[in-house]
């Protein structure tokens, strides 16, 4: 089975929204997927992309191919571009984040005294 990283299609007549979807190559565009992983909205100012680079990495190292679109947004999100970039974080990333802010805080007090 030929598993690809696509856009479909949602929203209203001449007002686009996008989710990113995992889905077989043989399913129509908007039909059954395997699961959504993100979300794109180009009709804001700026774009907004939000993706979950961590499934779409473990879907590609599954052998799930990226579309040219999809391929495009998450080039985007990789670099920052002029975009409204929303990346989830799992619970490990928010783990190490918050001790790294403790320990900053800890080391401020630690240097004031």
């Amino acid at each position: 089975m030929a598993v690809k990283i696509r856009l479909a299609r949602h929203g209203a007549k001449k007002r686009p929204y996008y989710r990113v979807v995992v889905a077989d190559s043989r399913a129509p565009r908007d039909g059954r997927i395997i699961e959504e992983v993100g979300r794109y909205n180009p009709m804001t100012a700026p774009k907004t992309i939000n993706l979950d680079l961590e499934k779409i990495a473990d879907w590609q190292s599954k052998g799930a191919q990226l579309t040219d679109a999809v391929a495009a947004l998450v080039k985007a999100a990789n670099e920052g571009e002029k975009t409204e970039t929303v990346v989830k974080k799992s619970k490990k990333q928010l783990a190490k984040e918050a001790e790294a802010a403790k320990a900053a805080a800890e080391a401020a007090e630690g240097a004031e005294e």
